[in-house]
């Protein structure tokens, strides 16, 4: 493999025709893709908030679905973002071959990874809107601070847009995708704060809960949701960048030795 498979991303604006092929295609399904994504969450939401929300009366001051609400959109968006980049994108690369169709056009295969992962994280982020406009009806997140968390939620799309398409570089088929939600993703919610305050795990857990992204999303979002500031933004936000940086790039080289043999 010629060492010119290592070299950085680059990037330009020729992803945008891809990213708006992937939205034309997607507007056809929009309505009943963003029910299917926020139904999962909402449905926690509501189960937990109400029916657990109805034992504990309040965590850390707050009652205990506003608590939930900034952690379930955050996972939404996560969830969101890591199915576009597996699934989706695993079915126009190698099923329906339209990664090698672009490649025909005057497109390299950077533009098309950097389309992938913004279009998902775009989609993510519309999903994670959606259920902020349901938290709204049911009286959550009516903050000025609340403007704020769109843009979060579109860069914890894009960080594990990017963590995912790592793993579609190197999936051989549909089936491997359970192993990295299995092992990956799941403990990560549970980790990361989402149902609980990581300070009720054990110190090394919560050293590691720390490093997550998840925790740094959340981290970020759940105080914007209640109207606080964020303890350290500066942390949080260097923690998903790090990610989305170190993942595109990998992903893009483990594409490249993928399809560019």
């Amino acid at each position: 493999m010629s060492a010119i498979s290592y070299h950085l991303p680059v990037l330009s604006l020729r992803f945008v025709p891809v990213w708006r092929r992937n939205l034309l295609v997607w507007r056809k399904l929009a309505v009943a893709s963003v029910i299917g994504n926020i139904a999962e969450p909402m449905i926690t939401l509501l189960a937990f908030g109400y029916g657990l929300g109805s034992l504990l009366q309040q965590i850390e001051g707050v009652p205990y679905i506003e608590f939930l609400a900034s952690g379930s959109i955050c996972m939404s968006v996560m969830m969101a973002a890591s199915f576009e980049s597996l699934y989706s994108a695993f079915s126009r690369m190698h099923v329906q071959k339209t990664w090698d169709a672009l490649l025909n056009t005057p497109l390299e295969l950077d533009d098309i990874v950097l389309a992938e992962m913004l279009w998902a994280a775009s989609k993510a982020m519309i999903s994670g809107v959606a259920i902020l406009l349901v938290l709204f009806v049911l009286g959550i997140g009516l903050h000025p601070t609340t403007l704020l968390v769109p843009p979060l939620l579109l860069m914890t799309g894009i960080c594990f847009a990017a963590i995912a398409l790592i793993i579609n570089a190197i999936a051989k088929a549909y089936d491997f995708f359970t192993y990295y939600f299995t092992l990956v993703l799941t403990p990560m919610i549970f980790l990361s704060g989402v149902y609980y305050p990581i300070a009720q795990l054990p110190t090394w857990l919560q050293s590691l809960a720390g490093v997550l992204p998840l925790g740094a999303a959340v981290r970020l979002v759940r105080p914007l949701l209640l109207g606080r500031a964020p303890e350290d933004p500066i942390r949080d936000l260097t923690i998903l960048a790090a990610y989305t940086a170190v993942g595109f790039y990998v992903a893009t080289v483990l594409t490249r030795r993928r399809l560019l043999k």
